[in-house]
């Protein structure tokens, strides 16, 4: 692909199936696309599937802004004992019991789950612990301590009980281990509890309507019809204000010049006009409509393009 296509830069939203990591979805894409310039906005567990946003090309650059974003899932926790990697893959840490599960005390403790908590990352996890990542301890039969870090579950929703398994959606910020948020769940009932499946099913603007599976990639690229699939980088961080730069402005933004706003800024989306919007981070498109650069503020009307693409 890389020789017969023009730059291919954008965010494939891949549909992750259960089995293989996160990096072995990065490989095969790699391969694919015929493209080395791959990366991820945030890993999946190995057994988890769903949206997995692969960054392309210059899109590879924009993952800063993506690895702490609120994320969407849907999946099944199954009550009776707890595991030692809080999902289906691990060993029980106890001998199971029948759950008595009420809908009524599922609800409340979901509840008590909602808004800014602490939350104890899982003990096989990705965390660092004295330079060494969490489940390289675990696997050693080494403690494993890791402190509460915190996070926030903007909605954790009950979707059905049959039996033992307990359905859920819950929408959360980055660095959320739904994992442990069933571990938890299971402590709070007094049965143990483990994540039996998991679908991640948004990542900030990235949808699963979207989502392309390596199958289907495959065979676009070999139609030739692998655009079809890309999100393109002027479509990326769409909440962001934009500032449109022509001329002698676009050169000096290319050059990595800050620049002082000339005129108040729209956001187009609610704001005051004549107001200045008190915004992070601008989005520099040229006069043809091309992202060229992401600038950061500096003070007052003075912005620096930090990221520049052109």
């Amino acid at each position: 692909m890389s020789e017969n296509w023009p730059e291919f830069s954008g965010v494939l939203i891949i549909d992750k199936p259960a089995g293989i990591t996160s990096h072995d979805v990065v490989a095969q894409v790699r391969k694919i696309l015929g493209i080395r310039q791959v990366g991820h906005f945030g890993t999946l567990d190995p057994f988890a599937t769903g949206v997995l946003p692969l960054s392309v090309g210059k899109a590879t650059r924009f993952a800063q802004f993506y690895l702490r974003s609120r994320k969407s899932y849907e999946g099944a926790i199954r009550f009776g004992h707890a595991t030692d990697t809080y999902d289906a893959t691990g060993k029980p840490t106890s001998e199971h019991v029948v759950p008595v599960l009420d809908s009524a005390a599922l609800g409340k403790a979901c509840q008590e789950m909602t808004g800014r908590i602490l939350q104890t990352p899982p003990p096989f996890s990705a965390k660092r612990v004295d330079g060494k990542r969490a489940y390289e301890l675990a696997r050693q039969h080494k403690p494993v301590e890791l402190k509460p870090v915190e996070v926030e579950i903007y909605a954790l929703e009950l979707l059905g009980v049959e039996g033992e398994v307990v359905r859920f959606a819950v929408e959360c910020s980055g660095g959320t281990y739904v994992r442990s948020l069933a571990h938890d769940l299971g402590q709070r009932m007094g049965c143990g509890a483990y994540l039996a499946e998991l679908r991640r099913t948004a990542v900030a603007e990235f949808q699963q309507e979207r989502a392309v599976t390596l199958e289907q990639l495959s065979a676009a690229v070999r139609e030739g019809k692998a655009e079809a699939w890309r999100v393109s980088l002027e479509a990326l961080l769409p909440d962001c204000p934009e500032l449109v730069v022509r001329g002698r402005e676009e050169q000096s933004v290319i050059h990595g010049h800050a620049f002082q706003l000339a005129q108040a800024l729209r956001s187009g989306r609610g704001g005051l006009p004549g107001r200045l919007a008190a915004v992070k981070t601008l989005k520099i498109l040229n006069g043809d409509r091309r992202l060229i650069a992401i600038a950061r503020h500096v003070s007052g009307a003075i912005y620096h393009p930090d990221l520049v693409l052109a």
